[in-house]
């Protein structure tokens, strides 16, 4: 009867240390930032390329210039975070929240964003070129001059919640 008890002892005592695994790591291509609590740290410029950042949390963090491509971050939350041109190619970020951040002059080609939230963020000048959208969030987004998920349209000044084509008065809704 004993040895039971010693052993569901070590495995929850295993629980939480598993939980944290990785989160000291210091940032670099393919790191394990799983749940990992990021809030407010300087990351700017840092090549998470590859990186498995899934239900982490990056809240009021600067990851501005930092390379995300084909990163996984399902679930993530960049709310209030700086990501002027962060890097985002191929990343699947599925249910990621973006609330109130900065994306300006950013790169989500290829990008998997379905039922992202966009709420209140800065998309300006972003390119979305093939990302998927389907499902997300964009209330009170601004899409002003970002390059919309065909490649070839480039939503007008004043894009808000939608892209509106440049010169076409017409509203881009891609399924969102």
């Amino acid at each position: 009867m004993k040895l039971p008890a010693t052993f569901l002892a070590l495995a929850i005592l295993a629980v939480p240390a598993a939980a944290q695994a990785g989160c000291a790591d210091a940032a670099g291509p393919g790191v394990v930032w799983k749940r990992c609590l990021m809030d407010g740290e300087d990351l700017s410029g840092v090549d998470l390329s590859g990186a498995d950042l899934r239900s982490a949390s990056f809240k009021r963090t600067q990851l501005n210039g930092a390379d995300l491509g084909n990163s996984r971050g399902d679930g993530a939350k960049f709310i209030s975070a700086d990501l002027t041109g962060i890097r985002l190619d191929g990343a699947a970020m599925l249910r990621a929240d973006f609330t109130n951040a900065v994306l300006d002059d950013a790169s989500l080609k290829d990008a998997d964003l379905r039922m992202a939230r966009f709420y209140d963020a800065r998309l300006r000048r972003v390119d979305l070129t093939g990302a998927k959208l389907d499902g997300a969030d964009m209330l009170r987004a601004d899409f002003s001059g970002a390059t919309w998920t065909d490649g070839a349209t480039v939503c007008a000044e004043g894009s808000i919640g939608r892209c509106i084509g440049t010169g076409t008065g017409a509203k881009i809704d891609d399924g969102i």
